[in-house]
């Protein structure tokens, strides 16, 4: 067995993190007969991107995987548990593992995007674009190869009742009591969605009213902690699956956020709620900070688009989303007056810039949201909608709004709404399309995303398998399979293998490489 790639230790002041993105699938124009369940028509989108590329379909290591562990200290059965919680079989479909270390697969009936691991907020949104120009490619691909239109939506509702999910991830030290995580992060995610919702048409699980609400998934959740992902949806999700050295990491799976297509959306998701868990870590974020009746108040803030809401803390105090999310704002400024020198310059600079834009925009939506319109999905949506209700005097329940919705959302950036925003120069943007494409093909430097995306890249016939946390090689000469770990995120960067990757023109190469 060969050793883990680079060196040992998680800097406290770095925050790995990542997205992972379930998308809405349909198809159109399909011949008599040849109809295809959600799931094979998900198949054929993977497989579809794998024929446009030199990445090859390789298996999932489920050996660290352990859906059914819960936070609060047991687990669960498999036989108690719901069909969809089992996510630790891949039912033979299609997996791949990608170039820029990202993984490509079938999720129960959609396909899915899970974006690498990175350290910065700006990384985070430039994986996660990636990943809807690789779903693009892929619908494509699919298209032609069955002969008939398959869509896929960057959304999280079909509006007749079923959500899917956009998941964040971030690793959290272990030793943080999560009581507290509860306590103190379930008031940030109520509040955040007035930034970072990305809108949609209709209210109730199955859009039973006419409407517009901020956030695509707040009617979804129905409890406050939960193991669950697909059913009874937690505000705070509890597997404990950290992907990592579970005695010093656990990882926070975040199933509240919404799809977004706006980088400043994104870039505001997961830059806060990165400086939030800092905050809560550091034991940095004030105690009453607890929202009374967080799931009824979740779907309130959703269904006021004029962001005027007063919610309700455990103590009595009412406020609106924003003045809570001044308050975490407030929290994770103090946290980084006190360990900004822990963190590197490109950190400082980034952290600045969310604090900055954190609060312009919750200035903004105080004053006026329809001024964040080139900046936030949500309101981006609403103006949309509203410039085709006054010039066709539609009612929310017009059939054309719904399509607008989901034509926002298209990843075809023909098709897209958004894209034509974009194009218009009606949205804000962080990154350029050349980055995004570099972000498609090769895989973050300083996180294990490195060695997986490039052993891929120059190994991929010897891959058998991977996962997150290891990467399966059959070696010519070896008696058995090579399970190489890493399970330390911050093993396998550029800086650490980067030199012998370039040196080793084969697996074996390789193998003898890192053993010395």
């Amino acid at each position: 067995m060969v050793s883990e790639p680079g060196s040992a230790g998680l800097p406290p002041a770095v925050r790995v993190m990542g997205i992972e993105t379930e998308y809405g699938i349909s198809a159109l124009g399909v011949p008599a007969g040849e109809e295809l369940h959600p799931m094979q028509l998900s198949n054929h989108v993977v497989k579809g991107y794998g024929w446009t590329t030199t990445t090859r379909q390789a298996g999932w290591d489920y050996e660290t995987e352990t859906p059914l562990r819960d936070l609060r200290g047991y687990e669960i059965t498999r036989q108690q548990a719901h069909p969809d919680q089992l996510t630790d079989d891949d039912l033979g479909m299609a997996n791949l593992i990608l170039t820029n270390g990202a993984r490509l697969y079938v999720d129960h009936a959609h396909p899915e995007y899970s974006g690498p691991e990175v350290t910065g907020a700006l990384d985070a949104v430039r994986y996660d674009k990636a990943g809807d120009v690789v779903m693009a490619t892929a619908a494509a691909q699919a298209s032609r190869a069955l002969g008939y239109s398959v869509r896929l939506y960057k959304n999280n509702t079909d509006g007749k009742g079923a959500s899917y999910g956009t998941h964040e991830n971030y690793l959290l030290e272990r030793s943080t009591p999560f009581d507290r995580v509860v306590t103190q992060f379930t008031g940030f995610l109520v509040s955040r969605q007035v930034i970072t919702g990305s809108g949609r048409v209709g209210l109730g699980q199955a859009s039973q009213r006419s409407g517009f609400q901020i956030s695509q998934r707040a009617d979804f959740f129905e409890a406050e902690v939960g193991l669950e992902t697909t059913l009874n949806r937690p505000i705070i999700n509890t597997r404990d699956e950290p992907h990592a050295d579970a005695t010093l990491h656990r990882r926070l799976h975040v199933i509240t956020g919404d799809a977004n297509l706006s980088e400043i959306s994104t870039y505001l998701k997961v830059g806060t709620a990165s400086w939030v868990l800092r905050a809560i870590e550091a034991g940095m974020v004030p105690t009453g900070v607890r929202v009374d009746q967080p799931v009824m108040t979740m779907r309130a803030i959703s269904h006021d688009s004029t962001c005027q809401h007063l919610l309700r803390l455990a103590d009595g105090r009412r406020m609106t989303a924003m003045d809570l999310q001044e308050i975490y704002l407030n929290a994770a400024r103090a946290c980084y007056e006190r360990h900004a020198g822990d963190l590197g310059e490109s950190a400082r600079i980034e952290a600045k810039d969310i604090f900055t834009r954190w609060q312009d925009v919750l200035d903004t939506l105080r004053r006026d949201p329809r001024e964040l319109a080139d900046q936030l999905d949500w309101v981006a949506k609403l103006q949309l909608m509203e410039s085709y209700r006054d010039r066709d005097g539609l009612g929310w329940g017009s059939p054309k709004l719904a399509l607008i919705d989901l034509q926002y959302c298209d990843v075809d950036p023909q098709r897209s709404l958004f894209a034509a925003l974009v194009r218009k120069g009606r949205m804000r943007r962080l990154l350029t399309d050349d980055e995004i494409e570099q972000a498609r093909l090769t895989p973050p430097s300083d996180t294990r995303a490195y060695f997986r995306g490039r052993v891929m890249e120059k190994y991929g016939p010897a891959v058998v398998a991977a996962s997150w946390d290891s990467v399966i090689f059959d070696v010519p000469g070896k008696p058995a399979l090579q399970r190489l770990p890493l399970l330390d995120p911050l093993k396998g960067t550029k800086g650490q293998v980067g030199a012998v990757i370039d040196a080793s023109d084969d697996v074996v190469a390789l193998f003898e490489n890192l053993d010395n």
